[in-house]
Parts: structure tokens; C-alpha cells; sequence
């Protein structure tokens, strides 16, 4: 569940803490769970959405990656971390690739990633699925936006493998307030989508 498939391109090297907005990604677990063997994340006690990241992002498209060596994660904040990004290796790759350009210490990027993410509601039918869903892009957004004041269709991007879907992107100020997406963040989904269900 690494940073891939990003449709912009990174922008390096980049100085930490010089961007415009972030991109919070949330993976739909199960469908990243097919076919891998993964104890931590894939296990009987199955996940729906988890962090993949946060990712700053720059106005005029592209990200900032990679903007300074990296110290480790402490073993607190990773503790802190697991519920909700649950992979160590996770954990310390999105650090590197994503958190070094936020210009703060993993500590307070690590907060605010659990806050965001503590504070986005998910719609009911996305909760915990228990059988496959079929839903438009549409649908999926506006889900998002009935139980999420503020948000908006704009402010979110829909990612699938095939028709699958595989993640939500939601669009935020520095501040972590919702919105419009920039360029380079959309929906990559064609058609119907097929929610994966948690076995």
C-alpha cells in the first residue's frame, strides 16, 4: 500500500514545509488485501479504510517527495499510528516519502494525519460491508458529503484498480479544512464501482 498511482508528478528536490495543501488518502483494505499475505493488516480482524497518507501537494500540481533524510518514527507515535495506518513499514515509508516535506516532526505530522482521520466521517454503507457493493463515483461522493458538512464532491477523488474500488482521496488546506481538489487529484474510476467486502 505504498504511495503509488499518483496521476501528478513529484517535484524534487523540494524544501520541507513549502506547499499549498494536502491530500489525505484512505485505501479500502480489503480490496489491498486481495491476494497478499499481510498478518498485520489483513488478518481476521479486518480493516475498511486506513491511512495511506498525507500527502502535501503544491497549487499548480505535483507533490513534494522525499525532502530531507528521515529519523525514525517514535515508537509511541507508530504505537499511536497502528490502529489506523496498521503497517510499521507503512508507517515509516510515508515519513519519508510525504512527512519530511511537512517541516515538522513526525510527532505533530503523525497527530494530525489521526486527527483528520478521527474526525472524517464514513457513511454507513462503506463502514463495514459484509457483501460487494456496486456504486457510481457519484454515489460514492455524495455518501461522503451527507455525513461530512463541508465536503463536497470537488473535495474528493475516487481511485480504483479496473472497476475495483481501492481509495478515497479527500482534499484539504494546510489548516486541514476541506477543499476543491487541485489539479492532478481526480477520480480514476470508470463506470460502476465494485466495493470489495470484509470477510
Amino acid at each position: 500500500m505504498l504511495a503509488a498511482s499518483l496521476p501528478a508528478k513529484a517535484q524534487s528536490p523540494a524544501e520541507p514545509g513549502h506547499f499549498d495543501s494536502y491530500v489525505l488518502a484512505l485505501s479500502w483494505s480489503p480490496a489491498w488485501c486481495e491476494g497478499k499475505d499481510d498478518p498485520d493488516q489483513c488478518g481476521p480482524s479486518r480493516f475498511g479504510f486506513v491511512v495511506h497518507g498525507l500527502w502535501p501537494q503544491y497549487r499548480a500540481g505535483g507533490w513534494p517527495e522525499s525532502c530531507a533524510v528521515p529519523t525514525k518514527v517514535p515508537e509511541p507515535v507508530v504505537r499511536d499510528m497502528l490502529p489506523v495506518m496498521p503497517s510499521r513499514k507503512l508507517i515509516e515509508h510515508e515519513w519519508k516519502r510525504h512527512g519530511t516535506c511537512d517541516g515538522r516532526p513526525a510527532a505533530a505530522y503523525f497527530r494530525d494525519i489521526r486527527q483528520v482521520f478521527d474526525r472524517l466521517a464514513i457513511p454507513e454503507p462503506l463502514r463495514r460491508p459484509t457483501q460487494a457493493q456496486t456504486l457510481s463515483v457519484p454515489e460514492i461522493e455524495q455518501a461522503f458529503s451527507a455525513v461530512n458538512p463541508g465536503l463536497t464532491g470537488d473535495m474528493l477523488a475516487v481511485t480504483c484498480r479496473g472497476r475495483v474500488l481501492t481509495e478515497i482521496r479527500v482534499c484539504l488546506t494546510r489548516e486541514l479544512g476541506f477543499a476543491p481538489c487541485g489539479r492532478g487529484v481526480r477520480d480514476t474510476c470508470k463506470g460502476k464501482v465494485t466495493v470489495v467486502p470484509l470477510k
